[in-house]
């Protein structure tokens, strides 16, 4: 684990959800060398199998800002790289970042951190009072349609939009930012990432797979805008995953393997 308490204020901190990214796909693709900006770049050793705290976007998010990143599958415990502070916690070590606040968000508020959320799917759309509690507890979040589910280039245009927020936060003073991107591009519908699908002929793990192998090869931009802002501590991962007809499911909000195990990276990007 990486000490996250030695490293606040020493530089950017990166949240990044692939939404609804399958174990099993992330590791046959990076195997295949079919994810190559994630293999050769971000992952030279592959995805880390882990257990999600919850089955769908919301559950799992609201997790995840509290400190509950997926668990490693091996029985624990397991430290934390971020805790909020409450009294018998067994997870909380030396390395773990520990807030006197609700929530990771606003624990690196306190901490000097300029908080900003590329939101994706409609959990973040700020549409409704469900998909604005998530984003409300960021010092800015955006989102529109083209960020979306439904938008074929929406990693591009979420890269796109980080990489203009970066630099403008790089100003006087430096100040260190949390940026959490949602990835919806996984997320169903996913079907047009595979060429010659149809909508009639529906998403299927292939392209799901597909889907994958788009996001990577929009990343590249991202990283080096963090790169260039110095060293960053990156924490990759998908929120929860999702069937396709396994055992007759389809779908996700369920307790099923191809949901729960999902794949997980941490590391420090340097310039």
């Amino acid at each position: 684990m990486l000490d996250a308490a030695a490293f606040l204020g020493q530089g950017d901190i990166v949240l990044m959800t692939f939404d609804t990214l399958r174990y099993d796909v992330a590791v046959r693709e990076w195997a295949a060398g079919r994810t190559p900006n994630l293999a050769a770049v971000l992952l030279p050793s592959g995805w880390e199998e882990r257990h999600t705290p919850g089955s769908f976007t919301y559950a799992a998010h609201q997790a995840f800002f509290a400190g509950f990143l997926p668990t490693p599958k091996a029985p624990g415990p397991h430290p934390r790289l971020f805790a909020a502070r409450f009294a018998g916690s067994e997870t909380s070590t030396p390395q773990t970042a520990v807030f006197d606040a609700p929530e990771l968000v606003s624990g690196l508020k306190q901490r000097g951190y300029h908080t900003i959320c590329i939101g994706g799917v409609g959990f973040f759309n700020q549409k409704t009072p469900l998909g604005s509690v998530l984003p409300a507890l960021f010092d800015e979040a955006h989102w529109d349609e083209s960020l979306g589910v439904t938008e074929p280039s929406s990693t591009e245009n979420q890269v796109r939009l980080a990489t203009t927020q970066l630099p403008r936060r790089a100003g006087a003073g430096g100040q260190d930012i949390f940026l959490f991107l949602n990835l919806s591009a996984l997320h169903q519908p996913n079907y047009f990432y595979l060429p010659g699908q149809t909508r009639e002929q529906g998403d299927t793990l292939e392209s799901h797979a597909a889907a994958l192998r788009y996001v990577d090869s929009q990343l590249p931009p991202l990283f080096d805008a963090l790169r260039a802002r110095g060293t960053s501590l990156c924490i990759l991962c998908s929120d929860h995953g999702t069937t396709y007809g396994d055992d007759g499911y389809t779908g996700h909000r369920l307790a099923h393997p191809a949901v729960w195990t999902v794949p997980y990276a941490e590391f420090l990007l340097a310039p």
